[in-house]
């Protein structure tokens, strides 16, 4: 009979603490919390990416489109040469801060990225809408200014998810267009050069130097 109460007894003991689940390995916290922590600052952080090496390498191509065009006999002649410098400006950009940011270990297009491209595409896509119509009303004169202008804006826009001297570099290139837009005719090449090769190369390497390429 004891033996039968004590074997009862001991049957409804249970343990005071209840066994915990098997933790997640550590691993796993820290891989999930370092995710969280990069996509925070992508989304917040600023644009990295602009390449102050491009930026030189597209300010040298300006100077020799600048030197090739000034030997040109018009300004549409003229300005089909810094048309194709633009076209091997664009793509040495792309190039250069694709490069930064791969050596970054972020993708181009994160958060910041996408605000960059999405302030400066616009007034880069105007730009090629009005050149298209100045230069069917026969007034060539006027695409200098306006195509240094148009990309200051977009270096402006763009420039809010970049750090503090892109914008900076965009009031320069406004600056100049503005200039440019009240200038002779016959300056525009001068001011092209100056802006796009001169502004690119000086900026260019201040960007090399305190952001790293």
């Amino acid at each position: 009979m004891k033996h039968g109460v004590y074997t009862r007894f001991m049957a409804i003991i249970r343990p005071i603490r209840q066994p915990e689940p098997a933790p997640a390995a550590m691993h796993d916290h820290a891989i999930d919390n370092l995710r969280y922590i990069r996509q925070t600052m992508e989304r917040a952080g600023s644009f990295t990416a602009v390449s102050g090496v491009g930026g030189v390498l597209m300010g040298c191509t300006a100077v020799a489109a600048a030197l090739v065009a000034a030997r040109r006999p018009d300004v549409f002649s003229r300005l089909s040469v810094w048309l194709a410098e633009a076209v091997l400006a664009l793509a040495i950009g792309i190039a250069a801060a694709a490069r930064k940011a791969r050596r970054a270990g972020l993708p181009l297009l994160s958060g910041p990225g996408r605000k960059f491209l999405e302030g400066f595409a616009p007034p880069l896509a105007a730009g090629a809408l009005l050149t298209v119509a100045l230069a069917r009303a026969g007034n060539a004169a006027a695409i200098p200014g306006l195509w240094l202008v148009l990309y200051g804006v977009a270096v402006v826009t763009g420039g809010a998810a970049s750090v503090r001297i892109v914008p900076v570099m965009g009031l320069c290139f406004l600056a100049l267009g503005a200039l440019a837009l009240f200038a002779p005719a016959d300056r525009g090449n001068l001011l092209l050069g100056t802006g796009f090769g001169g502004l690119h190369i000086l900026f260019g390497i201040m960007i090399a130097v305190k952001y790293g390429g």
